[in-house]
């Protein structure tokens, strides 16, 4: 691919150095647009994390909704939203809510 004044090189610094972290919540980050992560220092312990090109997250992440309808077509008998879940849950919580009970939150402990 050659651009206005010549060939684009490719640049590891700029392609392997993701941009800063912009804190989206108490457990997810995101860098780019509309690409959230769990906070990787949550998954330190559990998880080797790996570094891969910033082409490569913003690929992973164009295709993600191509890949999903493929598993749908190839494995769901049925395909539920997050909204019709939560309904259902909030239709059958007596107090209307989702919320787990504090017996079943500190069940797993905290990462």
């Amino acid at each position: 691919m050659a651009g206005q004044n010549g060939p684009i090189g490719y640049r590891r610094g700029e392609q392997m150095t993701p941009p800063p972290a912009a804190r989206a919540s108490d457990v997810a980050i995101t860098r780019f647009e509309d690409v959230y992560e769990v906070d990787p220092r949550l998954m330190e312990r559990w998880v080797l994390q790996q570094t891969f090109p910033n082409w490569d997250t913003l690929r992973i992440m164009h295709s993600r909704h191509d890949h999903l309808a493929w598993m749908h077509r190839h494995f769901a008998d049925l395909v539920v939203s997050g909204a019709e879940l939560v309904a259902e849950l909030d239709a059958e919580s007596p107090t209307g809510t989702t919320e787990a009970p504090d017996a079943i939150q500190s069940e797993g402990g905290s990462p």
